[in-house]
């Protein structure tokens, strides 16, 4: 059995990626417009692959520290452990080059299709774009850990083959942390400066030609939202398969459950995976319903997984668990709690709903309420979402301990995570998707394209932040209950059994824990603060300088390059304190006392998910609340309500899409961080 799951997750894992070159074929078949609409799509593209270039150089120095430091460190480290972590790196960092050399050839092509077609037309090319980043962030990722099982465990017999296989998820999670905040930064500050002095200040519409931030604003959607997530969920995924894994090699290593409790979350997610490769052929539009055709391609992937779990459960442990169904009782808490945070996200983030309504008739009254009413409701989001993923975590723990008795609940916990991110390749793939719409949208503006064209691509692109939202809240609900199962396989690892809070080191611990992430979130906001302040200079200096320019004079040209070159160098300076604190924390914490570093993985743990999904609901909400001003509501664009609203969202932008997206990389890093590095801290 254990052979042929393993073989199937491989076959799985390489079928997602023949899918991913199908769908990139698909896109690159497809016309890519106009003479212009080629110039502004390849600047973007040049733009966004020279920034991931210089960004992979710099982490590469610091993958090769670590790499070092887990050599030298840990006694299994040399060398496979290092092997085993400059690879989950390598697959990392692939996943996101090659996700975003399609997004970025994919946006002129659904400008195209939307001038030639409507949203009938673009959504598909937006889509596939989108999926050749999802289907290749999980096919690597199954692929990896797969590999890494039958490298490290059945070729090599490694006796810390599970240590081994942890070190992959850890060099994914390090390329996950610096490309969320290097990305982030990017693409923030350059949305910022390009708002701020375009939008309100100069009163030209977005994604104006004139602007000299346009183009670094487009390039940030690619860097930050399709490599920088794809990197994120890529670790989410990895992180997700290979905490169950550790943990039942350590807790059921010798008992008759090893065998299946190692090989199970394999085989959930190789059925995951061939469920999103189905749904993903199931997103057709029907009529006008852009959120339905995405919805069919997802809801199908998530019901027919936790169909075919049911069956799994009983083949897998239908001999050797008290009650198999249990096992399936588990996966599908995940399921439902990462479909029910998903629709908390879309429930506060899209224009379809009150909340998001209610932000943007706050704006008649200026952007003070906009961004009360935004900080409200972003922390209701984050209350009603800590409330499912308890809930979840109470009913994986007691259905994984009535299948398996002692041990069974934490591992019911751990697999609850592969059912948050089961059908991870289509749920990648409809976020990706919105980046696409976006730089769309600046196409048609920039290349003089017809009214109707920019508001196919603005519906295209509204739906992509409500189903960028979801998917946030899909990576954040499994890094909280991930986390949680590689703190179990922590504390299994360095034999403590309790975390007691009478002890001041403990409570020491505790509270620099649940500090840090407030301290992460200051630092990548003021980063993004710092560049946006140098961008907006920047815009103000050549709007006074070039003659003609905000007139818009023919012939008159904005020098783009400048302001591509600010965003690079800031995000690349101002990423490196913040990766390497997070990293860094859990390991001096750890050689001072293994117990504090237990209460600072807790407090990182619950404070980081609170914030994590209180900003990614707030920037959304804002984000959504101006683009409903836009399509006509409360006075429509150049308003001052209008005008309001475009406050709340550049408030939100350093939210949403780089500090909140962060936090849930940065609780997983740690608490992996103190797993690979347990046996040190042991024997220091």
């Amino acid at each position: 059995m254990t052979d042929l799951i393993l073989y199937a997750s491989i076959a799985a894992g390489v079928v997602a990626l023949f899918l991913a070159v199908l769908y990139a074929r698909l896109v690159l078949a497809a016309p890519r417009g106009n003479q212009r609409m080629i110039e502004l799509s390849d600047d973007i593209r040049q733009g966004a692959m020279t920034f991931l270039r210089r960004e992979y150089l710099w982490v590469s120095v610091f993958v090769l520290v670590m790499a070092g430091l887990i050599a030298a460190l840990v006694d299994w480290g040399l060398p496979w452990g290092a092997v085993a972590y400059v690879f989950g790196a390598a697959l990392s960092g692939a996943a996101g080059y090659f996700g975003m050399r399609i997004a970025t050839q994919a946006n002129s092509r659904t400008t195209e299709a939307a001038r030639t077609g409507g949203t009938a037309a673009a959504l598909p090319v937006a889509f596939r774009g989108g999926a050749v980043m999802g289907f290749t962030v999980a096919g690597l990722g199954l692929l990896g850990v797969a590999f890494g099982y039958l490298i490290f465990n059945e070729v090599l017999g490694l006796d810390s083959w599970s240590d081994t296989l942890t070190a992959i998820g850890l060099g994914g999670s390090s390329i996950a942390l610096f490309a969320r905040v290097g990305g982030g930064i990017y693409t923030k500050a350059a949305d910022v400066g390009a708002d701020l002095v375009g939008k309100v200040e100069t009163g030209i519409p977005e994604d104006d030609p004139r602007n000299p931030a346009v183009i670094a604003d487009n390039v940030g959607d690619n860097v930050g939202d399709v490599a920088g997530m794809g990197a994120d969920l890529f670790e989410s995924y990895v992180g997700s398969l290979v905490a169950p894994i550790a943990y039942a090699a350590v807790v059921f290593g010798s008992s008759n459950l090893a065998e299946e409790a190692i090989v199970f979350p394999l085989a959930v997610a190789a059925l995951g995976m061939l469920a999103a490769i189905v749904g993903s052929f199931l997103v057709r539009t029907k009529g006008d319903d852009l959120g339905a055709a995405l919805r069919r391609g997802t809801n199908f992937a998530l019901f027919a997984s936790g169909a075919g779990v049911l069956g799994l459960a009983y083949w897998v442990f239908g001999d050797v668990a008290e009650n198999p169904i249990g096992i399936w009782g588990a996966v599908m808490a995940g399921l439902v709690v990462g479909w029910m945070v998903g629709k908390i996200s879309e429930w506060f983030t899209s224009d379809d709903h009150k909340k998001v309504k209610e932000i943007a008739r706050q704006s008649q009254t200026g952007p003070a309420t906009v961004i009360i009413s935004g900080i409200a409701e972003g922390m209701k989001s984050a209350a009603y979402s800590a409330l499912v993923v308890a809930g979840g975590i109470g009913v994986s723990y007691f259905a994984g301990d009535w299948a398996l008795g002692e041990g069974g609940g934490i591992y019911g916990v751990a697999i609850a995570a592969i059912g948050v991110l089961a059908t991870l390749g289509i749920t990648i793939s409809v976020d990706a998707y919105g980046p696409i719409a976006d730089n769309a949208g600046g196409i048609a503006e920039m290349a003089h394209l017809p009214a109707e064209v920019r508001q196919a691509t603005d519906a295209l692109d509204s739906l992509g932040n409500t189903t960028a939202a979801v998917a946030k809240g899909f990576a954040i609900a499994s890094a909280a209950v991930t986390a949680l199962a590689l703190f179990a396989a922590f504390t299994q690892a360095v034999g403590l059994d309790q975390i007691d809070l009478s002890r001041a080191e403990t409570t020491v611990g505790l509270f620099v824990g649940a500090m840090f992430p407030f301290l992460f979130g200051a630092l990548t906001m003021n980063a993004v603060g710092r560049t946006a302040f140098k961008m907006i200079d920047e815009v103000r200096r050549q709007f006074r300088e070039i003659p003609g320019l905000r007139e818009g004079e023919p012939g008159v040209e904005p020098d783009y390059n400048a302001c591509v070159d600010i965003a690079t160098a800031g995000a690349l300076r101002e990423m490196i304190i913040p990766g390497s604190i997070a990293i860094l924390l859990p390991l001096v914490v750890g050689f001072i006392d293994v117990e504090a570093l237990g209460g600072l993985l807790a407090g990182a743990l619950v404070t980081g998910f609170l914030l994590a999904i209180f900003m990614a609901n707030a920037g959304g909400a804002w984000d959504n609340a101006k683009k409903f001003i836009e399509s006509g509501a409360f006075g429509g664009k150049g308003s001052d309500s209008h005008k309001a609203a475009i406050i709340g969202d550049t408030v939100g932008d350093p939210f949403k899409d780089t500090a909140g997206p962060s936090m849930n990389i940065v609780i997983k890093v740690m608490t992996i961080v103190s797993l690979i590095f347990a046996s040190a801290f042991v024997g220091g």
